[in-house]
């Protein structure tokens, strides 16, 4: 990374500072399983969770936003991982030891994701992770999602950070054109949910982390 002072670091969600993939694909598992279809593995789901519905109605169902269709099964999607939303999801390894490690060297951090405030919100509420969050940006809490810049503007501008301070973590192509757009540094976060078809090196980030913590080790030589 270009070598600067960073005052705070922001992550996006799923796949990135939390594993969804088991909650997300069981929903759309149920919803296969109840029309009589055969449960499909985690395995074929678990790349396109950070796709949110789309990728697990995809999945399921192979079906697109464009089919007439799909309004109504993302709403059944929605209503069946809302009741299951945290049964299964977990933190990934090291990122409980990494945001210690940012508070103890007088980072700030947060959270931009483009998961809706429907779920951000009791998602983030009711794991203890988040209770040093300084700023929880959601899809929907600016008139645009990522790869737009402003959700991590907003996100900027919680923090009382200046967006060229900042350092941008997320696991989709999307998080990194995001982050370049805000004049952020940009960090892949290759053990997320990365699809078969990804090449990372391709997203033109700043550096590229195989674990949570390794991010740490990039700060350090910044």
């Amino acid at each position: 990374m270009r070598s600067r002072t960073f005052r705070a670091v922001l992550f996006d969600l799923d796949g990135t500072l939390i594993d969804s993939a088991p909650d997300l694909g069981a929903a759309a598992d149920q919803m296969r399983t109840e029309r009589g279809m055969l449960s499909l593995p985690l395995a074929q789901y678990r790349p396109m969770a950070g796709a949110g519905a789309r990728g697990m109605l995809g999945v399921a169902f192979n079906i697109s936003p464009e089919s007439p269709d799909f309004a109504a099964l993302r709403e059944e999607f929605f209503v069946k991982y809302e009741t299951r939303m945290l049964t299964h999801t977990v933190v990934f390894d090291g990122v409980a030891q990494l945001l210690e490690a940012l508070r103890l060297r007088g980072l700030l951090w947060g959270l931009v994701t483009n998961k809706s405030k429907r779920f951000t919100e009791p998602l983030t509420r009711h794991m203890p992770l988040f209770d040093t969050a300084g700023a929880i940006v959601s899809g929907d809490t600016t008139p645009f999602a990522k790869p737009h810049p402003e959700p991590l503007f907003e996100a900027a501008r919680r923090l009382g950070v200046d967006p060229a301070l900042c350092v941008y973590v997320g696991d989709d192509e999307r998080d990194m054109v995001a982050g370049r757009a805000a004049g952020m540094a940009t960090v892949a976060a290759n053990y997320g949910y990365i699809g078969a078809d990804a090449d990372v090196t391709r997203w033109e980030a700043d550096a590229v982390i195989e674990a949570p913590i390794d991010l740490l080790k990039l700060l350090e030589q910044a």
